[in-house]
């Protein structure tokens, strides 16, 4: 890499677009990038461990909606998830926890709507998979690419944003120049931070528990969460390995609650499991792995400055509750390629300010508005107030008579209405 850059002319660079992060957010907008005339590098600190069927699932997983999925195929990599792992889910439900026994009775409740993937006349509203695998598909994708280089096991040591083009600096000592610095670097950025474009956080007072479990019975179809005042509980179905069914469950709680249930006994975890969540979950088995993380909103003052762009984590984090954080990611990477190719075939400066604003004008305001409507439902859920626990009860009450309402969460929920969703991505 050394020689290569230094046998560039000092005004050419030795890419034009360097993504700083090979993730799922990263690794699309470069497999969006795949069909063009540009030089494209992707950085990747920590290449993910290969695939293998036999091994049980990890435990980082998304939840990835319709609109995703379309985005996956037309870069190519939808196929290879399907080819690796990934489940299918048709039904979606919401309800509040109440106390016994009306909290164990999931399918009697009447504060509980769900919403089906047939009630817009689809097969399913999406699939839960593994993060690797996403990356893994993606990355395949780049790999394969002409236009691409793939750098593997790198760390960044210094990031300069130069007048002439942005530096990046690897822990090699290499030395690597670009028209266009990308962050898609998660949520602690790096690219963020270097180039001042200001950060925006705040944290919630839950944390939350991802655990991998083992569960009797067929595979489910459904995904649901269960809301109560100290935090909701989610369920996650996941794939069946050599006739064993998965799921991952989510627990949402104070840091100080959870801390505890992580220094339970493997017996004795399993068994508040069984005590918390509801009697109609297929029996649990055992436990895999878990893991905690805390919960806090970020969002990028600027995603965009003179030869840099913010896209998926390191532009926004927000609450899981909808499980939309990766969805988003996608539809940054989506709109941000279309915006690097429409100005690539206008001229050389895919750096300039205002076209890298374009993007932020089509991104910023949506991701807003997710978030806004995640901490809504999270204020909303996280109280006992007498009349907003009333409210809240009638709305979920409502949701599931209302069948207009309905098709439309069902809608919203798979990413097919705003303009972001349905724009065509042939070019891809």
């Amino acid at each position: 890499m050394t020689d290569k850059a230094s046998s560039q002319p000092s005004d050419t660079p030795d890419y034009d677009v360097i993504i700083v992060g090979g993730g799922m957010v990263g690794a699309a907008i470069a497999a969006a990038l795949k069909n063009t005339v540009l030089r494209i590098a992707v950085i990747e600190r920590e290449p993910p461990v290969p695939f293998n069927p036999d091994e049980t699932p990890d435990l980082r997983v998304s939840a990835i909606n319709f609109a995703s999925e379309k985005f996956l195929t037309q870069l190519g990599a939808w196929e290879r998830v399907l080819q690796m792992r990934a489940h299918p889910y048709q039904r979606l439900a919401v309800w509040e926890k109440l106390g016994n026994p009306l909290g164990e009775r999931l399918s009697s409740v009447v504060n509980k709507t769900e919403f089906d993937s047939r009630q817009v006349g689809h097969t399913h509203l999406g699939h839960i998979v593994e993060n690797r695998v996403i990356q893994l598909a993606l990355l395949r994708v780049v790999e394969q690419a002409e236009n691409t280089t793939l750098i593997s096991g790198r760390r960044i040591r210094a990031i300069n944003f130069r007048e002439t083009f942005p530096e990046v600096t690897l822990d090699d000592q290499s030395i690597l120049r670009g028209r266009l610095i990308v962050g898609a670097d998660g949520g602690s950025s790096m690219v963020r931070e270097q180039a001042q474009l200001g950060l925006l956080s705040d944290a919630y007072e839950q944390h939350a528990l991802v655990i991998s479990v083992a569960i009797a019975g067929e595979p489910q179809d459904i995904t649901w969460q269960a809301f109560r005042p100290h935090g909701p509980l989610a369920f996650l179905p996941l794939c069946a390995i050599d006739g064993v069914a998965y799921a991952s469950l989510v627990w949402y709680d104070q840091p100080a609650k959870l801390k505890a249930l992580q220094q339970l006994s493997q017996d004795d975890f399993l068994r508040a499991l069984r005590k918390e969540f509801p009697r109609q979950l297929p029996e649990l088995l055992h436990v895999l792995g878990k893991g905690s993380f805390p919960l806090v909103k970020r969002h990028a003052q600027h995603y965009v400055a003179k030869g840099v762009a913010l896209a998926g984590d390191a532009a926004h984090t927000i609450n899981p509750l909808a499980g939309q954080g990766v969805n988003l990611g996608f539809q940054d990477a989506a709109a941000l390629a279309e915006v690097i190719r429409q100005a690539a075939e206008r001229g050389p400066d895919i750096g300039d300010l205002e076209t890298l604003r374009q993007y932020e004008r089509l991104r910023r305001g949506e991701n807003l508005k997710m978030m806004t409507l995640m901490d809504g439902f999270y204020y909303a859920f996280s109280n006992n107030l007498a009349p907003v626990k009333l409210a809240r009860n009638l709305g979920l009450g409502l949701a599931g008579l209302l069948g207009p309402a309905k098709r439309k969460v069902v809608a919203y929920a798979m990413g097919l209405n705003g303009a972001e969703a349905e724009r065509p991505l042939t070019r891809y």
